[in-house]
């Protein structure tokens, strides 16, 4: 009998103030080939209480990537990026913006502060499942992410 070892779940925040493209994001997830646990921050507030460890619900966990985006009721998108970009402990995570917006400005702005790749919503529901399945393809299957306890939140 041979033991496979277990594999430790990808951590992804996704900071989505929209429930209609959280559904989304979660079916398309659910059925990844690599185990990950989907944690929703709906405001730029709550994300950064998630990332700096002041979330009640933490237990020690820290995202292995974030998907962002820009459109969010309190803090911008790009102050959340600016943010987790300019702190030693936590620039290394890979942020993914995944916003409806196509405004070159806003491209251009998220790669300015560091953005790890830029990913335009698409409206329609397949289209979307398609996205979301190429970035699994890409972010949780090839990509190598920077994982595991050498990572702390605070400075």
């Amino acid at each position: 009998m041979q033991l496979t070892p277990e594999v430790t779940p990808i951590n992804i925040l996704a900071v989505e103030d929209n429930p209609a493209d959280v559904r989304l994001l979660a079916e398309a997830l659910k059925d990844a080939t690599v185990p990950n646990d989907l944690q929703v921050a709906a405001t730029g507030r709550e994300a950064l209480d998630v990332l700096f460890g002041r979330a009640p619900d933490q237990a020690g966990h820290i995202p292995d990537i974030v998907l962002l985006d820009l459109n969010l009721p309190d803090l911008s998108g790009h102050e959340v990026l600016n943010r987790i970009k300019s702190h030693p402990n936590l620039r290394r995570i890979p942020v993914v913006v995944l916003t409806s917006s196509e405004e070159e400005r806003d491209v251009a702005e998220s790669y300015r502060r560091y953005a790890n790749s830029y990913i335009t919503k698409p409206a329609d529901y397949d289209s979307f499942i398609r996205v979301v399945k190429t970035l699994e393809a890409f972010w949780l299957s090839t990509a190598t992410l920077p994982r595991g306890s050498d990572r702390q939140r605070r400075a």
